[in-house]
């Protein structure tokens, strides 16, 4: 048997916002698994929410680049050791740069956009040099790019680096990128991904590991009612509904009108413009996720 720490139900309860000696109980049933104690306390009901677990072992930023006519757009994350860094201007500056070159050369990977030339040597040499002025070691972990065939992408950065969101929108008439009621749009979508994490920009997208998953959970639920199979399917099934809602983009409220979801926002637009508006994905980039 595992043997489970207090730090572990520290950890768990931390995760999950419940009594610590609920999260003693589901460490052991799930034999130290923290994954699997989650899902237990999601399964009993304790679980008030289940929050993404990671160990902050990196600082950095994130920062964001749109082509001038909007067609295309990118996301470029450095990490560093320390927050002081991770928000200089000479740091922030340098992964913008980064950002703008990732637009501009479309690197197959990240070892490929070290190689790549920024202004008479490569990425790397210049990541190197920037080590060297700031004096703290630096990683270009990851980046993202959009370059629809139809359409525009817009971008948001949170928290001075933070988080980054970079929204990919189709439509047909090329002037409708130029309005400002698209523009509006797009920056309030772009808003919205960076501070809601959705996990898809439509339903259709969700991972199927995912659905399975959850759904595995609310009919575990919907199990401790006693109620008729029948009744529990269509519970299980509600909670999956709002599942959905509240985390796939098109159908969450906007957060500046609750009345509205970004889908109906998109067709209130496309009234506007005389186009069909549709949001079609998304990057979001939260600074030192990728070292978890």
């Amino acid at each position: 048997m595992a043997q489970i720490t207090a730090a572990m139900v520290k950890q768990l309860r931390e995760m999950t916002d419940s009594p610590m000696m609920e999260c003693k109980k589901a460490l052991v049933e799930a034999e130290g698994d923290m994954d699997a104690a989650v899902d237990i306390l999601r399964k009993n009901g304790i679980a008030k929410a289940a929050k993404k677990a990671g160990r902050a072992t990196n600082e950095g930023a994130v920062a964001a680049y749109i082509a001038e006519n909007g067609c295309a757009g990118a996301l470029a994350e450095v990490a560093c050791e320390t927050d002081f860094v991770s928000s200089n201007p000479k740091f922030t500056g340098f992964v913008a740069k980064i950002a703008q070159v990732v637009c501009e050369t479309e690197p197959a990977d990240v070892d490929a956009l070290l190689a790549t030339d920024m202004g008479g040597e490569t990425v790397n040499e210049a990541l190197t040099e920037m080590i060297h002025v700031i004096g703290e070691n630096m990683k270009l972990t990851r980046f993202a790019i959009r370059k629809p065939a139809a359409g525009a992408v817009a971008s948001y950065i949170h928290m001075g680096g933070k988080i980054g969101a970079l929204v990919e929108f189709g439509f047909d008439k090329p002037e409708t990128a130029a309005s400002d009621a698209f523009k509006t749009f797009a920056h309030d979508v772009a808003m919205q991904v960076a501070a809601t994490a959705p996990i898809s920009a439509v339903r259709e997208d969700v991972p199927a590991e995912t659905i399975d998953h959850e759904i595995a959970i609310y009919k575990a639920q919907a199990a401790e009612s006693g109620k008729p199979e029948a009744i529990q399917e269509k519970m299980a099934l509600g909670r999956l509904e709002k599942f959905f809602k509240g985390f796939v983009l098109n159908e969450q409220e906007f957060i500046k009108d609750p009345s509205i979801t970004i889908k109906q926002y998109a067709e209130k637009v496309s009234k506007e413009v005389g186009d069909t508006v549709r949001v079609v994905a998304f990057d979001r980039l939260v600074s030192g996720e990728s070292a978890n």
